[in-house]
């Protein structure tokens, strides 16, 4: 609470003082603070931790940087306990410092921004982005290509949040805060922001969700009609088509859920 307090005297006064702001990044990529946190059936975000990586940004200078041969010219060195972690990292994945992984995470040619926790036994595939903030739970899919967007400003906004057991389908894209509650399945393509419908058609009437999808959802990418004046277009929506199993191991029915949609991974 001490750090937290003068971590927003310095927000608030405009000032730079190093060390509180050091000592802040170093617990958050530590894994000892976070940017949010589980509260009951929600989640709550620290903003003061974002507000420490803001001022972090404006103590670090440019310079170049040298990693296992790679050249690099940035403000933020790269992670380097991988090892103390048990995290597996396959070249050229990049986690930056101020990110946890948790133990049993495997980043492939990947990248995970500043902020970011992912957490246990975690895939983030080949070429999928974790942005700044963003809370991947634990036994979670990223499969390739998948965008997480990163939401750092303005400090009290939700990160988005991937929970635990979820799959996320390979060039998916979920940003602006949009959380993805446990045991959910994505299909790939599906573009999920805090304005695009979320649409159950499940049922005889449809239920639209905004910026939440359901525990253990399956998720497919739609299309609905809207009239304008130069015609009728077609604008982009995600549909519910299903729930996966919740009496079943996490991995059957993944598997059961994959093969019933089409779902490629």
């Amino acid at each position: 609470m001490e750090l937290a307090s003068r971590i927003e005297e310095l927000w608030e006064s405009g000032t730079l003082e190093p060390a509180p702001v050091e000592e802040a990044i170093r617990l958050l990529d530590s894994g000892q603070i976070r940017v949010a946190d589980r509260a009951g059936d929600g989640w709550v975000v620290n903003d003061w931790v974002k507000k420490a990586i803001l001022l972090y940004f404006r103590l670090r200078k440019v310079e170049p940087m040298e990693v296992g041969g790679l050249h690099f010219l940035d403000k933020i060195p790269v992670k380097s306990d991988y090892a103390d972690r048990g995290v597996r990292v396959v070249p050229p994945g990049v986690a930056r410092y101020g990110s946890f992984l948790s133990e049993g995470v495997v980043l492939m040619p990947g990248f995970v921004n500043i902020g970011a926790w992912v957490g246990a036994r975690t895939m983030v595939d080949t070429w999928a982005t974790v942005g700044s903030c963003a809370q991947i739970g634990a036994d979670v899919h990223l499969a390739g290509g998948v965008g997480i967007g990163g939401v750092l400003e303005p400090p009290q906004a939700s990160p988005v949040i991937v929970e635990d057991g979820a799959f996320i389908g390979s060039r998916a894209v979920i940003v602006e805060g949009v959380r993805v509650c446990e045991g959910a399945v994505i299909a790939p393509n599906v573009v999920l922001s805090a304005s695009i419908p979320i649409i159950d058609v499940t049922g005889p009437e449809p239920i639209e969700h905004r910026g939440v999808v359901p525990p253990r959802k399956v998720v497919l990418p739609g299309v609905r009609d809207k009239d304008y004046p130069a015609g009728t277009y077609g604008l982009q929506c995600a549909l519910i088509v299903g729930e996966r199993s919740a009496q079943t191991d996490l991995k059957t029915s993944l598997n059961a859920v994959l093969r019933e949609f089409e779902i490629a991974v």
